[in-house]
């Protein structure tokens, strides 16, 4: 029988929204929605750049809890406001996920907060 294990940010939006940062069941892990809060602080840059670097932080430590990494993310999905952004993050991209190489996407789309500029989704497996 699976057992299903809910990961926390501690964001203050976890609660208020009804949702959680992760979510594992088996060896998956669903990694929700994430911006470039810095939890800690529950403070976001205005550059694009460290919003991404932000974003892939926190996916890592939601990773950490679970017992995984980086390196498990199987599918990854980008959400920017503006779509002539993707391009300018492609560098953040490769720095983190480049030798990962998940399957991806990229959806253009308004995001809950006008200070967000991007939004990371991912979903891994856990290595054997």
């Amino acid at each position: 029988m699976m057992t299903r294990r809910l990961i926390s940010s501690g964001s203050t939006f976890e609660a208020e929204i009804g949702y959680s940062r992760a979510v594992v069941e088996g060896d998956w892990i669903f990694v929700s929605g994430t911006t470039g809060f810095d939890y800690a602080t529950m403070t976001i840059s205005d550059d694009l750049l460290e919003q991404a670097e932000q974003c892939f932080k926190n996916i890592e430590s939601a990773l950490r809890q679970a017992g995984s990494g980086l390196q498990d993310i199987v599918r990854v999905t980008y959400v920017l406001p503006n779509a002539a952004d993707f391009e300018l993050c492609w560098p953040v991209f490769r720095q983190y996920l480049g030798k990962v190489r998940p399957a991806a996407m990229m959806i253009s789309a308004g995001l809950s907060d006008p200070r967000m500029r991007i939004e990371i989704q991912v979903t891994a497996r856990k290595s054997s």
